[in-house]
């Protein structure tokens, strides 16, 4: 999860959205139709609904480690009542939050990959939901090796109905990037919403709550990637002086679909 940094364009294209969407009721989305994963020849190849009382082993690890000016602590991550809860909260000064993978337990190259999802209520933290190569260090071709894309990651200082997506690849000296790319839609800030990328050989497709928003063929992966889900720690402190302690992050499941 690289931060993202606005560029000029960016700036640009957010500063427009940002005004005709204010109090517009509108959202940016190419089209109103719903996607169904069925109706278009995908099935259900992989999931979990977070049932039971605590992380499946078999399916996702976790994260114990610095991360910018706070820690991914195991104590941040819980299950109950059929969510996954990723908390945010100060303790001793520092800022703990979490971070779950699938890494060396589920990974696949194309599909369509969601999740529903309650983002948090601070600004300074940021909810994502992405997909990361292992090789994305060790070249700069993403087709070969790999890239992270960024189904969705919310910052809510960017404003309380906007989300953003980003693709990166390359990590080191030459690393590519491009977002954040924004959606805009209202209410992303209340309740629950689903975030999903489809992900084929031509190009990777950005929806939520089933529209689609964003077509983007930079940074192709043709090899495997694993999920993460996490609540992302910003590397100043000052962006945490409003934070709202304690905090979440809460997935209701995350499925991935393949072609039949």
């Amino acid at each position: 999860m690289k931060r993202l940094v606005f560029l000029i364009a960016p700036l640009i294209i957010f500063s427009s959205s940002f005004s005709f969407a204010q109090g517009s009721g509108r959202n940016s989305a190419l089209s109103n139709k719903i996607f169904l994963p069925g109706k278009m020849g995908y099935t259900l190849f992989w999931q979990d609904d977070f049932n039971g009382d605590h992380l499946d082993s078999a399916k996702w690890s976790y994260r114990e480690s610095s991360r910018r000016i706070g820690v991914f602590s195991k104590d941040a991550l819980s299950v109950k009542d059929g969510v996954l809860h990723i908390s945010a909260f100060m303790k001793n000064d520092t800022l703990h939050t979490g971070i779950v993978e699938t890494k060396g337990k589920f990974s696949t190259t194309y599909g369509y990959f969601e999740c529903r999802a309650k983002m948090q209520q601070s600004t300074g933290i940021w909810s994502a939901f992405w997909l990361q190569s292992p090789k994305i260090s060790e070249g700069e071709d993403p087709a070969v090796f790999g890239a992270e894309v960024d189904i969705f990651e919310y910052f809510k200082q960017y404003g309380k109905d906007f989300t953003t997506h980003a693709i990166h690849y390359a990590y080191g000296p030459n690393m590519r990037s491009k977002g954040p790319i924004l959606s805009y839609k209202e209410g992303l800030d209340q309740g629950y919403h689903v975030f999903g990328l489809e992900w084929t050989p031509e190009k990777y497709v950005f929806y939520v709550d089933g529209l689609k928003f964003h077509e983007e063929t930079f940074g192709l992966s043709h090899i495997d990637e694993f999920i993460i889900l996490s609540l992302e720690i910003p590397g100043n402190k000052r962006e945490i002086e409003n934070i709202i302690s304690p905090d979440g992050f809460l997935i209701d499941y995350v499925k991935v679909y393949k072609k039949r």
